[in-house]
């Protein structure tokens, strides 16, 4: 028989596309599902025959927030009061938003970034799933994703997700008095990310692929990778006219795109620009929410609005990235050569996997990227048959894997064992 399911996510295309992949598995399966998420997506999740539930806040008005963009580009230190203060706020909608959201339902499934719907569970007497786009969990093997340092060891490398702690405590300070006003419940007595209130390790499930990372061997057994949550394109979406003259035109392009952080627009534009005219070859370019000035671009670069990466990437013989969990996932699913120019959290860890997996070269983060760094890492992307190799035997396993599936399969398991605290 069928159970309600609400699933929650916050942040940019990346955090909602593999939610709406996994509420479409869970409808198939016969289970009555709805995706919190924030107001952007709304129209993008209900597209695909999913109920959408609002968490308020429009995330592309965050992300072109003056303070947001001084903290990435300059000091995260100077700017972190101004980034509380709205965080807060954002949190405290959602929360409430969320217990909405969640009346009924008889499980709820997590982005990290809803870790209240934590709280929300514990209320209900619900089970609880967290979901996760990179490797969270504290392991000897390699350090946190966002960690950008030398080499540490097994001991440091546990020790990194410490950072994680800190962040618990910004969540935990609001966190409290919303488990009080809104749900009844008094103080958590534990904390983390992936812990319920009494410390026990929650389910969590990893949508991405052991072909591209590794489970680690001193993982807790409640921590499983599934494969990538794969979203089948339903948007009908063809190269137009113009785009198909184009690749008429001459060989193969290469995509290039920087991302949704909406800033930086103008100097990334002149280091494309500089690059490909160095390079002497052709490139695609998407502007997404930001990051690239489509206007006045040469005739060996072609600038698309929008376009779904599974469908666009199919056009080009290699790409150039932020390193999304998606988007990578995208271009190794077609098995594509794949360079790296990260910006932050756990793009920096992608583009490093990329490299180590012999698909491309090693990343270069977006902030230290030059005129000249890129054109020497187009050339290296597009004469080295190695990439080619190694990234078409990677597609092959990643295109055997049924992610949705096995994530289904973990959901249903967890319902099936959950015993009612109060019951």
């Amino acid at each position: 028989m069928g159970k309600r399911i609400a699933l929650a996510t916050i942040g940019t295309q990346g955090d909602v596309q593999p939610y709406v992949a996994l509420a479409k598995g869970l409808t198939a399966a016969g289970h009555d599902v709805v995706l919190a998420a924030p107001d952007d997506f709304a129209e993008f999740v209900t597209g695909h025959g999913v109920a959408f539930a609002s968490l308020g806040s429009n995330i592309q008005d965050l992300l072109r927030d003056a303070v947001f963009e001084k903290a990435m580009s300059r000091s995260m230190v100077r700017n972190a009061p101004a980034l509380l203060k709205r965080g807060y706020a954002l949190m405290d909608t959602a929360t409430r938003l969320g217990w909405q959201a969640a009346q009924g339902a008889d499980a709820l499934v997590l982005n990290m970034n809803t870790s209240f719907g934590v709280d929300i569970a514990e209320a209900l007497d619900i089970p609880v799933i967290m979901g996760a786009p990179q490797p969270l969990n504290a392991t000897r093997e390699f350090p946190l994703v966002a960690y950008r340092g030398p080499t540490l060891g097994g001991r440091l490398n546990r020790l990194s997700y410490s950072i994680m702690s800190v962040q618990q405590m910004f969540y935990n300070l609001p966190r409290n008095r919303l488990r009080r006003e809104v749900m009844g419940l008094g103080p958590r007595r534990s904390g983390g990310f992936f812990r319920d209130t009494q410390g026990k390790l929650l389910p969590t499930l990893y949508c991405y692929s052991a072909h591209v990372s590794p489970r680690p061997a001193d993982w807790p057994e409640s921590s499983v990778i599934t494969g990538y949550w794969r979203l089948e394109d339903n948007s009908g979406w063809e190269p137009s006219d113009a785009f198909k003259a184009f690749l008429a035109a001459g060989e193969k392009p290469v995509y290039i795109g920087f991302g949704s952080m909406p800033f930086g627009a103008q100097r990334n534009t002149a280091i494309l620009k500089a690059a490909v005219s160095q390079w002497g070859g052709r490139a695609v370019v998407a502007r997404g929410w930001g990051g690239i000035d489509p206007t006045a671009l040469p005739g060996n670069i072609f600038p698309i609005e929008k376009a779904p990466h599974d469908k666009l990437f199919a056009h080009v013989a290699a790409v150039v990235h932020h390193g999304g969990a998606g988007t990578t996932s995208a271009g190794l699913h077609l098995g594509r050569p794949t360079f790296v120019v990260p910006q932050t959290v756990d793009q920096p860890y992608w583009g490093e996997r990329v490299h180590a997996l012999g698909c491309g070269p090693e990343p270069v983060p977006l902030k230290v990227l030059t005129p000249e760094i890129l054109t020497r890492k187009l050339v290296e992307l597009t004469s080295t048959p190695g990439f080619v190799h190694a990234a078409q035997t990677l597609a092959t396993k990643l295109n055997a894997e049924n992610g949705v599936a096995r994530a289904v399969d973990e959901i249903e398991e967890v319902m099936s064992a959950y015993r009612p605290v109060r019951g």
